[in-house]
């Protein structure tokens, strides 16, 4: 999962099952895994006897967090699929969605990393694939579990709201508090290493489960299918609008608001009716609610920018005749590591979903619109095309802009080199 010492996570099953869904030929999928492939290192060696004691909850908990024994608990998972005769929904409600510490401590380890393992499960659950889906548990037991008191206390204090018949606000209000209250704005300095745990969960924790507790969402097919719609949009909309303030500087997506935008996409799957015999309407509840106040912290995270909506209505594309299938062609032909196809799809389908409550009061307060849909996926596929400065690193500090060129001005073309997908697009923050 990691394809480095710093935790930098390998993407290739991501990439290669975005670019198969968008259309990519067998060639381009075939280029996608070899340009990806050579920079992976090998796996740690696994032991048999290690697998087979993890069903002892404190020999697995000896374990997490610790890289070196993903394999172990990658196999482990399998053999709990095994014994429920290939059912992989039963081992998910047993493992991750069951009322017991260790579950529960498992599924906040899925939303560490930057929302990878809920990547990688959402990957598991949409394309129905059990072998990702054990990955995506190994992956969340490896990560540590720097969220838990931000998710817990925040869990409870939105269960007393709604308990008490607080209606929830919206999701951009919550964006729009937060960049007005001094406290969470000014919680991330510069040079913390993990933003979130270092910036906003040290130094603002009460004020940020405070604010993020008064989103909340009832566990109803009805208040589900509107609040992953809400979430979508919202997720999109911060990570769209977030652009330098002189609105000079050339367009760029955060790489990590990206994330929250990416990881939107597998909301509308956990919806299907397909999996509605394992998957409950209170663990679909729980899943979103955690997504959409890790998507607020995030937001915090990297200095709570101020957000121009403008910047997507006004924009003008590249090639402004191109619709969906002309850039997911363009995209699934892009040297990438899957972050800008993972991008361009969940644009995509924020279109879809967000396209039921177009003009109803329920969206009143959404700032993402009809057409805005289509430009943020040019923005994003302009601007990763033909360039190695793919991403901007926390948009709200002016550091981050530095570098960036003015719009216009020639930026600087992708070389080709092996290895350029991965290791360039580092993270720069240790998971």
């Amino acid at each position: 999962m990691f394809f480095n010492a710093s935790g930098f996570h390998n993407h290739i099953a991501h990439h290669l099952l975005t670019i198969f869904a968008l259309g990519a030929t067998a060639p381009q999928i075939q280029k996608a895994y070899d340009d990806n492939a050579d920079y992976q290192r090998p796996q740690f060696p696994v032991d048999k006897d290690t697998v087979s004691s993890m069903s002892d909850p404190d020999v697995f908990a000896k374990y997490l967090g610790n890289e070196r024994y993903f394999h172990d608990y990658e196999i482990f998972f399998r053999k709990e699929i095994e014994k429920h005769n290939g059912n992989y929904g039963a081992m998910l409600n047993e493992q991750l969605f069951a009322d017991t510490a260790q579950a529960q401590d498992l599924l906040i380890r899925m939303f560490a990393g930057f929302y990878h393992p809920i990547i990688h499960l959402g990957f598991g659950v949409e394309f129905e694939q059990p072998a990702i889906i054990t990955e995506a548990l190994a992956q969340a037991a490896i990560h540590d579990n720097w969220p838990k008191s931000f998710m817990t206390t925040t869990a409870d204090k939105a269960e007393k709201r709604m308990k008490s018949g607080e209606s929830p606000r919206s999701l951009v209000d919550l964006l729009h508090s937060a960049r007005a209250t001094d406290q969470l704005r000014s919680s991330v300095h510069w040079e913390d290493g993990n933003k979130v745990r270092d910036g906003v969960l040290k130094r603002a924790l009460p004020e940020t489960s405070d604010l993020c507790s008064q989103w909340h969402v009832s566990p109803t097919k009805d208040d589900l299918r509107l609040k992953t719609a809400e979430m979508i949009n919202a997720a999109s909309y911060f990570a769209a609008a977030a652009q330098h303030a002189s609105h000079q500087k050339a367009i760029k997506y955060d790489f990590f608001y990206m994330h929250a935008v990416n990881a939107s996409i597998f909301y509308s799957a956990f919806l299907d009716p397909r999996f509605d015999a394992w998957l409950s309407d209170d663990a679909r509840a729980k899943l979103l609610m955690y997504k959409g106040w890790n998507d607020v912290a995030m937001y915090i995270s990297r200095g709570s920018p101020e957000l121009f909506p403008d910047e997507i209505s006004n924009y003008t594309p590249k090639n402004p005749r191109d619709g969906w299938h002309e850039l997911f062609a363009r995209v699934d032909a892009l040297p990438d590591d899957g972050h800008a196809s993972k991008l361009v799809r969940a644009l995509a389908n924020g279109e879809r979903v967000c396209a039921e409550f177009e003009g109803t009061d329920a969206a009143k307060s959404w700032m993402i619109h009809a057409d805005m849909w289509l430009a943020m996926a040019h923005m994003a596929v302009d601007s990763v095309e033909g360039t190695t400065s793919k991403w901007i690193r926390n948009a709200g500090f002016e550091q981050a802009w530095k570098d960036v060129a003015e719009r216009g001005a020639r930026e600087e073309k992708v070389t080709g080199s092996k290895g350029l997908n991965g290791v360039a697009e580092g993270y720069h923050e240790k998971f």
